[in-house]
C-alpha cells in the first residue's frame, strides 16, 4: 500500500456489511499537535456491529469511517510535536476513523507500544484491555480472594477481563456457549452455559452467598439479574446492551434504562453499588486527566500481555479492503478472539 494513497473504509448508512465502501484519496498532512500514523493493525469490535445498524448510542452522522482503535507507526509529526515520535509504534483509541491506511491522531492521544510487542498482538488489547482494566481495578476494585462473574467470558473484553481478574487473585465464573467451556477451564475460569437457561440459578449454585462483582455487557433483563446476584458490598459494572443490537427504535433508550436502574440501585441502603461504564467518561471535563489515566492503564495492560498474564488470541487476519468480510465474521458469533484488519 503506497505511503501516498489514503485508503479508508466508509460506513455510508444503515447497510449490510457488504454495503461498506472503500475510498481512496491523498494522504493528509498532520496539523498542529497531530501525528500521521501508518496503520499496521486495527480491529473489529462490537461497537462497529452496532454502528452499522445505527444503534451505537453516540455514533456520528453517516457517512463516516469506523474503527475504534489502531496500532501503527508514526510517519510524520505536525507543528508543535517533537520529532522523537516519528518512527515509533503507537496505539490510539479513536472511536471512529481507525479503518484506514493512514490516520491523523492528536499526539497527546498516542500511547507508545513497548518493544517486544508486535502491532497485531498489541491491537488485541487496546480498547478491550483498557475497558477490562478500568472496570476491574478502577470501578469494581476487585481484590484477591473475591469471586466475580464475567458475562461473555470468551468475548473480546470478557476474555481479557477474566484473565486480569485471575491475575488479581479472584475466582472467576464466566458465561459462554458450551463450545468455549474447555478453553475457559484451561484459563482457570468456571464456565456457565448461558444457552442452558436460568443463568442466575447456575451462578447461585456456584456462589450461594453471591458474587463480589458482575461485569455485564448484555443489558436488558440480564442487568437486573446481575444486580440480584451481588453479595453485600458487591459491585455491578454494566458496559453495553448487546441484547438490543438488533432492536429497532431509540438507540439511546437501552443505555438510559441501565443508567436509571443504576441510579435507583445506588440509592438503596444495602452497600452494593452499580454503574454504567463508558470508556470516554470524563474526557470532556478533564482531557488531561483522561489521557493520563488511559496511558497508565494501557501501559499496565501491555505489561500484563508481555508477562503472559493475559493472552488475546487473534481469530482472523484480513486486509483492510476485506472489512465487510471481517464484520460479517465478527457478527456470526462463530469465532473466539480478535478479528484484526491489516493494510
Amino acid at each position: 500500500m503506497s505511503d501516498h494513497t489514503l485508503v479508508e473504509v466508509v460506513l455510508p448508512g444503515v447497510v449490510e456489511p457488504e454495503g461498506l465502501q472503500v475510498r481512496r484519496s491523498a494522504v493528509p498532512r498532520p496539523g498542529p499537535g497531530q501525528v500521521l500514523v501508518a496503520m499496521e493493525a486495527t480491529g473489529v469490535s462490537f461497537a462497529e456491529q452496532q454502528m452499522r445498524r445505527g444503534r451505537y448510542y453516540d455514533q456520528p452522522a453517516f457517512p463516516f469511517v469506523p474503527g475504534y482503535d489502531l496500532v501503527g507507526r508514526v510517519l510524520a509529526a505536525g507543528p508543535g510535536v517533537g520529532e522523537e515520535l516519528v518512527g515509533r509504534r503507537v496505539a490510539a483509541l479513536t472511536k471512529v476513523g481507525g479503518w484506514a491506511s493512514h490516520v491523523l491522531v492528536d499526539a497527546r492521544d498516542a500511547v507508545e507500544v513497548p518493544e517486544g510487542l508486535g502491532a497485531e498482538q498489541a491491537e488485541t488489547v487496546v480498547v478491550n484491555g483498557v475497558t477490562a482494566w478500568q472496570m476491574l481495578h478502577r470501578h469494581a476494585r476487585v481484590r484477591a480472594g473475591q469471586t466475580v462473574l464475567v458475562h461473555g467470558a470468551s468475548g473480546g473484553v470478557g476474555s481479557v477481563l477474566a484473565q486480569l481478574a485471575l491475575a488479581a487473585g479472584a475466582t472467576v465464573i464466566g458465561t459462554a456457549s458450551a463450545r468455549h467451556h474447555d478453553a475457559l477451564r484451561r484459563l482457570g475460569v468456571t464456565p456457565v452455559d448461558y444457552r442452558a437457561g436460568d443463568v442466575p440459578g447456575q451462578v447461585r449454585a456456584l456462589a450461594p452467598g453471591g458474587v463480589d462483582a458482575v461485569f455485564d455487557h448484555v443489558g436488558g433483563r440480564s442487568v437486573v439479574d446481575s444486580w440480584h446476584l451481588l453479595a453485600p458490598g458487591g459491585a455491578l459494572v454494566a458496559y453495553g446492551s448487546a441484547s438490543t443490537r438488533d432492536d429497532s427504535g431509540s438507540k439511546q433508550w437501552p443505555v438510559l434504562k441501565i443508567l436509571a436502574r443504576t441510579w435507583l440501585w445506588n440509592a438503596l441502603p444495602n452497600g452494593r453499588r452499580a454503574r454504567f461504564y463508558n470508556i470516554w467518561a470524563g474526557r470532556s471535563l478533564s482531557a488531561n486527566r483522561f489521557r493520563t489515566r488511559l496511558r497508565a492503564d494501557l501501559g499496565a495492560v501491555f505489561t500484563a500481555l508481555r508477562r503472559g498474564e493475559i493472552t488475546a488470541p487473534i481469530a482472523a487476519r484480513l486486509p483492510l479492503a476485506s472489512a465487510a468480510e471481517a464484520l460479517r465474521l465478527a457478527e456470526s458469533g462463530t469465532v473466539s478472539g480478535k478479528i484484526v484488519l491489516t493494510p
